[in-house]
């Protein structure tokens, strides 16, 4: 039997072939598709309803789709969505209870099957959000059962990154725009005068049994070197970045800046950025009964630090200023996560920059609460 090999070249034939075999397997396949104005990801059931020829256009709280001459398929930045939408989804219910008429109460946990997933097109800092996500929901001693029955056997298949957008800062957060580890393949996009192809990597066992299903071909040593370099072109074009000092020792050392004021003054508390963000991972819980009083369901849905509620005790809550819950959110990213997690909070994708209706830049006030700081030890 002939090994598959540990790289390979898909054409866009090669790709629709993907996309075909994984929905021939039962699969659940999501992946970038265009609707509403946007790049979203979607159920896809061919390839064809990728963006091909689309990329966008980013700053502080804006976003506009722009065509593309190229016709590439994974030439934009990322979305207002998320894999954490599938993975760990806005709503879902936990449990539901029944009283009989004689008054016998029984409880039903929902253990509903999950989707068999397929990933098509992660980034490769959603590629570490999902790993981030991993370790809050599934390593600790309480584990999110919904979340592990969905993560469990879902393919990631990463699309890494040649066409960095303007609020991407993945590199000074300690990622790239190449995938790390984590993912089943890894594709790189590349179109010039020899064609539009797919610079595919082997990244799990299950990857390579895929691969085997697909028509592909040999790396070429232009592909191969084309698609590295153009990954590692990326690396020098992202459109911002954060200070490359010891984050945790900053935040911990801003609690009283006066610049979290700043900020709180164009704040809206509206949480978009814990929305879009795809490593926050707060719930809150809720139950809901029948006009019977005889059903009874306890669902989980999002909660944000955002939420004059959050952090409510009795006789009301801790954080009540917009300054208090702005700078909870950011501390708890970029600082005081690695106290509870190991690891930072934030993977650069940008995402609450763009889809911040007052265009709050992460970057730049994290760049003023150094600069503060700085004035103050000087």
């Amino acid at each position: 039997m002939t090994a598959t090999p540990a790289s390979a070249v898909l054409d866009r034939n090669g790709l629709d072939t993907l996309v075909t075999v994984l929905v021939a397997q039962g699969r659940t396949v999501v992946g970038p598709t265009v609707r509403d104005g946007a790049v979203v990801l979607a159920e896809l059931t061919s390839a064809d309803a990728l963006p091909y020829g689309w990329g966008v256009e980013l700053d502080a709280g804006r976003y506009r789709l722009a065509h593309r001459e190229d016709g590439a398929a994974f030439a934009h930045s990322a979305g207002p969505q998320s894999w954490k939408n599938f993975l760990h989804p806005s709503r879902e219910r936990l449990w539901s209870a029944d009283r009989t008429p004689e008054g016998e109460v029984s409880f039903t946990a929902d253990e509903t099957d999950a989707p068999s997933y397929a990933f098509l097109g992660v980034r490769p800092c959603d590629l570490r959000a999902i790993a981030i996500q991993d370790r809050v929901l599934t390593s600790g001693q309480y584990e999110d059962s919904g979340y592990g029955r969905r993560r469990t056997g879902a393919l990631l298949i990463a699309a890494e990154c040649t066409e960095p957008g303007a609020t991407c800062f993945c590199v000074s957060t300690g990622g790239g725009p190449a995938a790390d580890p984590g993912y089943d393949l890894a594709l790189t996009e590349v179109v010039d005068e020899d064609g539009h192809r797919f610079f595919v990597r082997v990244g799990s066992e299950a990857g390579a049994r895929l691969l085997e299903q697909v028509p592909h071909r040999t790396p070429d040593t232009v592909t191969e070197a084309t698609a590295r370099t153009s990954v590692e072109a990326a690396r020098d074009r992202m459109g911002r970045s954060l200070p490359p000092v010891d984050l945790r020792a900053l935040m911990g050392s801003s609690l009283d800046a006066e610049r979290w004021n700043d900020v709180a003054a164009r704040c809206l508390t509206c949480g978009n950025c814990t929305m879009v963000c795809p490593t926050c991972f707060c719930t809150t819980t809720e139950e809901v009964t029948d006009l019977t009083g005889d059903h009874t369901e306890r669902r989980q849905r999002w909660d944000s630090c955002f939420d004059l509620d959050f952090s409510y005790l009795h006789g009301g809550p801790v954080r009540r200023t917009a300054r208090s819950r702005y700078r909870q959110w950011l501390t708890h990213k970029l600082s005081t996560w690695h106290d509870q997690f190991d690891t930072s909070g934030c993977v650069g994708c940008g995402r609450c920059i763009a889809w911040c209706p007052a265009g709050i830049d992460i970057t730049e006030e994290v760049a003023a609460l150094e600069t503060e700081l700085g004035a103050e030890t000087d």
